[in-house]
């Protein structure tokens, strides 16, 4: 009885935090949207609006590419610097995490040099002549994506490196003495057992992404608006904190149900391994 009152006592203060700082935000947040007068019909006209559709479909659009683009380049990477000496890999996970140690609006700011309109890029394809004249790349989806995937490139990697240097190689080691090809030792056997932490490492991204602000803000501008840029718009810049707390919550029950869709695919996947 004693250790389980110490126990309280010590988990107190983070329940405490949890509640003041988490869900009471969030329930201040909620409830004017779902009890207020005629919220219904407020919150089902925002979501019939055309523009607000668009920037909907744009966010969940930025953020599944954005996921997809990292799963391509993100789990080549971190299975290269998984099969490095000790020391190697040590040393590449702090290169990769390096980027993060700097201010996001300066990485930004970089982006903003390299895709502009006299950047690194559009003199790269004018040099080759690819291009007669430069190519608007700056303040687009394609813009937001490029900074988002050099955003979470280092989140993706960290999370893969673990798993991949804890498989066991004693199952791919038999599979080959059985006549098993590379390819198929790695989507019969590898990739199986990496599916969790790709699909949490996905949910991650696809939730990071979708609430990104600052690269969004600074790569897409205004012509390229997402629900977090929105979010901000409706708030500061218009002082319309309704419409901010309906943007809020569709963006709260877009992760929650990209959470619960992870979930039952990991179950589903769980299910079939056993078997």
């Amino acid at each position: 009885m004693k250790d389980r009152r110490i126990s309280v006592a010590l988990l107190l203060p983070s329940l405490v935090g949890i509640i003041l700082f988490l869900i009471f935000p969030v329930v201040q947040l909620v409830l004017p949207v779902i009890f207020g007068v005629k919220s219904n019909e407020t919150y089902f006209s925002f979501l019939k609006a055309t523009y607000n559709q668009q920037i909907i479909f744009r966010t969940i659009g930025i953020a599944f590419v954005t996921t997809l683009g990292l799963l391509v380049l993100a789990f080549p990477f971190a299975f290269w610097i998984a099969h490095q000496r000790m020391k190697v890999r040590k040393l590449l996970s702090l290169v990769i995490l390096f980027p993060m140690l700097t201010n996001a609006v300066v990485r930004n700011f970089a982006w903003i040099l390299i895709l502009g309109r006299n950047g690194l890029v559009n003199t790269l394809l004018m040099d080759l002549h690819i291009v007669h004249q430069p190519v608007r790349i700056l303040y687009t989806n394609t813009a937001i994506v490029i900074g988002l995937i050099y955003l979470f490139f280092p989140v993706m990697v960290t999370m893969l490196i673990d798993p991949i240097v804890s498989l066991d190689q004693s199952i791919d080691e038999a599979a080959a003495m059985s006549g098993a090809g590379p390819l198929t030792r790695f989507f019969k056997i590898t990739l199986p057992q990496l599916t969790t932490s790709l699909l949490t490492g996905s949910i991650l991204v696809f939730a990071g992404a979708m609430t990104a602000y600052t690269t969004p803000q600074l790569l897409g501008g205004n012509s390229s608006l997402v629900l977090s840029t929105l979010l901000y718009q409706q708030s500061m810049t218009l002082g319309d904190w309704r419409a901010a707390s309906i943007v809020a919550l569709t963006l709260i029950l877009i992760a929650l149900a990209s959470l619960s869709i992870t979930k039952v695919i990991t179950k589903r996947i769980s299910g079939g391994n056993e078997v």
